[in-house]
């Protein structure tokens, strides 16, 4: 069956709100108006009265962990979790094990991804201090863009030489992205409160040793050299409202050199909640103040930051649970990301539509995605249906990412994703899965890079 009807559907796509219908034709949106009638007696009809019908979100940043680190999660496990989660698409991170950061490592990533996830996907190049000639191989049409640590990361994905980081946003024209924490401050920071606990460091000292200091020292000097050298620039994971002020909303996105994310944790979370939630919620960057959780949500809202996404970074809770120096800094988010980002919506602290550009118009815009994040003909049917009067509550029961916790257990949300469409087949729905259909590799269209 190929043509699939969603009727009176609250369509919710650049900055409007429509009533109507969507026709998908297999993998592409056909047409959209207010009344469709079927085309055919075969036709799969959905009834989407009282429903948001919404572009299916883009995930910039995820560590599924696949290939190495597998016990903690795989590309197979947590894209099924992104697809309930309302996520269609994602662009995952270099640094599993072996790290992707020769074009054959590459490659073979994106191999497991074509016969195993749920969801369309992408992967970044990992830059190093020594992989330059190799980095510069990366193909823009069909690789997302570019990953630099410039904060503590595994193995040798560290890059701390000036003048290679120089080198490399001078010689290559593909987005940038970077995860800003400047690692000296860090390291004198954390010696300062191991001399006083030892191993075992009070978590809600995390900030202090990941401090507002390190992430804005970092995440400067990138936008500096970024300036100097022309360099398309993404900052990942803006955890502070300091750092808000390095970025501008004067200019439309589309004009944007320089560009910003804020994860939802950081948009969740704050200081209070480590004495409840403690290690589970130990982030790169930390979680911070109540005060830089205003001001992420600030420059949200005035166009600051340009993009929501999640981070997702699992661990397995016996990992979790260790002492603070031992304990890993990530945790899953991909299943419960829209959900929480629609509880702020129902709470007044956003509207849905800015909740979609943020989510998956403007991922769509700065990576150059081909013919995703927007609701038109002749884009690929990656739909959203939510629910959004329909409560319940995060239980270990309900929980799929392949860790098995999640930092929202015991949260109610307010609305539920009933049916999730990847490339116009129908995934997801009402908690039942599609097995034999998989997602399909992003292309970007970047003629000039």
């Amino acid at each position: 069956m190929s043509l699939t009807l969603i009727k009176n559907a609250q369509i919710v796509n650049e900055g409007t709100i429509m009533e109507g219908d969507v026709l998908i034709d297999g993998e592409y949106i056909i047409d959209i108006d207010i009344s469709i009638s079927s085309k055919s007696s075969d036709t799969l009809v959905i009834d989407a009265e009282g429903k948001f019908l919404i572009p299916g979100a883009i995930d910039d940043q995820v560590h599924f962990r696949e290939p190495g680190l597998t016990h903690k999660a795989t590309i197979e496990t947590e894209s099924r979790a992104a697809v309930a989660g309302g996520i269609t698409s994602f662009i995952e991170m270099p640094n599993t094990v072996p790290q992707a950061t020769t074009q054959k490592l590459l490659e073979e990533k994106f191999e497991i991804a074509s016969k195993s996830s749920y969801a369309n996907y992408s992967f970044m190049f990992g830059g190093t201090n020594h992989n330059l000639e190799e980095l510069l191989k990366t193909d823009p049409s069909n690789v997302a863009g570019i990953k630099l640590f410039l904060g503590s990361s595994t193995g040798d994905m560290l890059v701390d030489n000036e003048e290679v980081l120089e080198k490399i946003f001078s010689s290559t024209k593909m987005l940038i992205a970077v995860h800003c924490e400047d690692e000296e401050t860090i390291k004198n920071n954390l010696e300062t409160y191991l001399k006083e606990y030892g191993e075992d460091i009070p978590i809600a000292l995390h900030p202090k040793i990941r401090s507002e200091e390190a992430c804005y020292l970092s995440s400067s000097k990138a936008i500096e050299l970024a300036k100097k050298t022309g360099a398309r620039l993404h900052v990942f994971h803006l955890s502070t409202a300091k750092e808000t002020e390095l970025f501008t909303n004067k200019i439309p996105l589309e004009k944007k050199q320089i560009t910003a994310e804020v994860c939802v944790h950081h948009l969740t979370f704050d200081e209070s909640d480590y004495k409840l939630k403690g290690t589970l919620i130990k982030w790169n960057p930390a979680v911070k103040t109540e005060k830089d959780k205003e001001g992420l949500w600030k420059a949200l809202l005035n166009d600051k930051i340009d993009v929501i996404a999640t981070d997702h970074a699992p661990h397995t809770l016996e990992e979790k649970q260790q002492v603070y120096t031992k304990a890993p800094s990530g945790g899953p988010l991909v299943q419960h990301a829209l959900p929480a980002m629609l509880k702020a919506y129902r709470q007044g602290k956003i509207s849905i539509e800015k909740i979609i550009e943020k989510m998956c118009h403007n991922p769509a815009k700065i990576f150059k995605i081909e013919k995703r994040g927007f609701i038109k003909k002749g884009y690929y049917a990656d739909l959203v249906l939510v629910d959004i009067a329909s409560p319940w509550t995060v239980k270990k029961d309900n929980i799929l990412y392949k860790c098995g916790w999640s930092p929202f257990e015991g949260t109610t949300f307010y609305s539920k994703i009933t049916h999730t469409f990847v490339n116009g087949n129908l995934i997801y729905n009402n908690g039942k899965f599609n097995d034999t259909i998989k997602g399909k590799r992003l292309l970007f269209n970047r003629t000039h890079e």
